[in-house]
């Protein structure tokens, strides 16, 4: 007799070959505290750090993926977090204008990437945002729809900046809890369609859109967000998670996903993780 099993009947869920943008942490240090997670006080090993980020690296390629790198300038030690430096959908790349001074000069670096290659068309921001950090893209969602965080960090005017310079619709969503500064920390795209969250990150109104456009995401809760689940990254199968997310991972796995966990607990110090050092190049 066949026995069919809960898991049987999940959907089969399929990797879409990714391309990303990542740049090593060789000058990361935590000097100055522009996040609750930023403690100047705690050491940082940069090598530990280097050798995390390389198994990032490694781990992403491993999986069929074709990762660039952006060669990291001194005195910019939180260049390592490559996600916030733009948000790219089709080849336009909206560039991010930093919150704080002390990452100001990043941007420069990520426009200088852009525009030496002939694929991606660069769009200067006039409006304070952090690219990746506070947006995330699903290509099938409603018709193909962008969600941006605000808040702490971006500001509102932006998305409509964001919407004008990408074509795509821009979704507002109000972050409440200084924890989760950024939407790439309260939550997550899991395939083309599908996203992961924490409710209590989000204002009232926005836990309500939230749960109109979305049925089906995976609800995570504070243990989750708080061990930094919600900054993964995923190919629409594999779910690159950090390995303080085991309980995450399990969630994930339950809803058809593959968990792939990586540490990286080192970058965790300076307020990010898995996706905050991967941007995604949609070209």
């Amino acid at each position: 007799m066949l026995i069919v099993t809960e898991r049987d009947l999940l959907p089969t869920r399929q990797p879409r070959p990714r391309t990303y943008l990542m740049c090593p942490p060789e000058h990361y240090v935590v000097e100055y505290a522009i996040n609750p997670w930023m403690d100047t006080t705690t050491p940082v090993d940069t090598a530990l750090a280097v050798k995390q980020w390389d198994g990032l690296r490694q781990t992403m390629v491993d999986l069929g993926h074709t990762v660039h790198v952006l060669n990291p300038e001194a005195g910019l030690p939180d260049m390592v977090f490559a996600a916030n430096g733009a948000f790219v959908v089709d080849g336009v790349a909206y560039g991010a204008k930093f919150r704080y001074p002390q990452r100001a000069d990043e941007a420069a670096g990520h426009r200088a990437f852009y525009e030496a290659r002939e694929d991606y068309r660069f769009v200067a921001p006039t409006q304070i945002n952090e690219g990746e950090g506070d947006f995330a893209y699903l290509p099938d969602a409603h018709g193909g729809i962008a969600l941006a965080g605000y808040g702490f960090r971006t500001e509102p005017a932006a998305h409509a900046e964001a919407a004008e310079a990408l074509g795509r619709p821009v979704i507002s969503l109000k972050l409440v809890d200084p924890r989760f500064y950024h939407l790439d920390v309260a939550l997550a795209a899991l395939d083309d369609e599908n996203v992961t969250y924490f409710p209590g990150a989000f204002s009232e109104a926005s836990q309500r859109v939230l749960a109109q456009l979305f049925p089906n995401a995976v609800i995570a809760d504070e243990a989750d967000a708080l061990a930094f689940a919600l900054n993964l990254v995923s190919d629409g199968r594999n779910v690159v998670i950090n390995t303080e997310s085991a309980a995450f991972g399990e969630k994930v796995a339950a809803a058809g996903y593959h968990p792939v966990m990586v540490e990286l607990g080192e970058l965790k110090k300076g307020g990010g993780s898995i996706k905050c050092c991967i941007a995604e190049l949609r070209d």
